[in-house]
């Protein structure tokens, strides 16, 4: 039977990720060589000293196909774990390339805000949620 290829994303495995090859398991949890390009992408953009101006060197330097190395990337970059820095971005005066990112963090800190706002019975009416009930169910 074939190994699934979507996010493994259960709440009693997240408290168990110790390391960033757990985190990328769940991420990455059908497809063995994605999970080693994004581990050394990772790996080489936390310990890089500034930007990573281009990826592609890492085919090379660990083995990874052009192809596995850019579903990674995109990947990494749809969930905002790392990302692209134009040169046109006057926050960063010219720089460009690659970075880790903090993207990801701040849309589960604002998803887990909203579970806990939406769970709050003070927030929200009856009405509404019954009324929200009966416009989904068409």
């Amino acid at each position: 039977m074939k190994e699934p290829t979507r996010i493994d994303f259960h709440h009693r495995r997240i408290g168990q990720i110790s390391d960033v090859t757990e985190l990328l398991g769940m991420l990455f949890p059908g497809n063995r060589s994605q999970r080693y390009a994004a581990a050394c992408m990772f790996c080489e953009l936390k310990w890089a000293q500034g930007m990573v101006p281009n990826l592609a060197y890492l085919e090379g330097k660990y083995g990874i196909s052009r192809r596995v190395l850019q579903r990674a990337r995109a990947k990494l970059t749809r969930l905002g774990l790392i990302e692209h820095i134009s040169y046109l971005n006057s926050r960063y005066g010219g720089q460009y390339g690659w970075k880790l990112a903090s993207r990801f963090e701040t849309a589960l800190r604002q998803l887990a805000n909203k579970c806990t706002e939406l769970r709050d019975r003070k927030v929200g009416s009856e009405e509404k949620d019954r009324m929200l009930l009966e416009f989904i169910s068409c």
